[in-house]
């Protein structure tokens, strides 16, 4: 039997996880069923058990995925960018994503460990050039953003980025 490349089992990984992510941010974590994300992905159960052993898998891939993204950022440079890009409607699917990965933190140790580093990087990231305290702040008016623009469609973001640097002005 011919060996895939890993270029093909990676876009079969990114497809199955892709395919998770729209479930989940669609019906909920435990709403999905295994079933669908066969039928959102189009490929066989057996196929996608070869890539992840169940959802629990699937969502901690999806968490980590985040976090990595997140983790390339400049965080000092970026911020502005990222309080507008978590509340832009296109983002709707990854806040939803992100809110239920927050919850999951309860039932979940690999879960709460990946949202520990979410706050954990950044701290250790501007040691020395803000007050810990500072960090979490801006990590805490960052998760209040997401949560918002959950709720309110009509959440004036660019007078909250605004606010933010005027905050940011201020303390400097």
């Amino acid at each position: 039997m011919p060996r895939v490349s890993d270029e093909h089992l990676a876009n079969r990984r990114r497809q199955i996880l892709d395919a998770a992510a729209n479930c989940f941010a669609r019906n909920g974590f435990h709403r999905t069923s295994m079933q669908d994300i066969v039928k959102e992905s189009g490929l066989s159960a057996g196929l996608i058990y070869r890539y992840f052993t169940g959802k629990d898998d699937m969502i901690v891939a999806i968490v980590e995925e985040r976090h990595a993204r997140r983790a390339a950022m400049d965080l000092v440079g970026d911020y502005p960018e990222l309080l507008r890009e978590i509340a832009g409607p296109e983002a709707a699917r990854e806040r939803n994503l992100t809110m239920q990965a927050w919850a999951e933190t309860i039932r979940d140790p690999r879960i709460r460990a990946l949202a520990r580093d979410g706050v954990d990087g950044p701290v250790k990231a501007l040691a020395g050039t803000a007050p810990e305290s500072m960090v979490r702040v801006f990590i805490a008016i960052y998760q209040g953003l997401l949560l918002q623009a959950s709720w309110d469609e009509d959440l004036d973001v660019e007078a909250f980025v605004a606010s933010v640097r005027e905050l940011v002005e201020r303390r400097a």
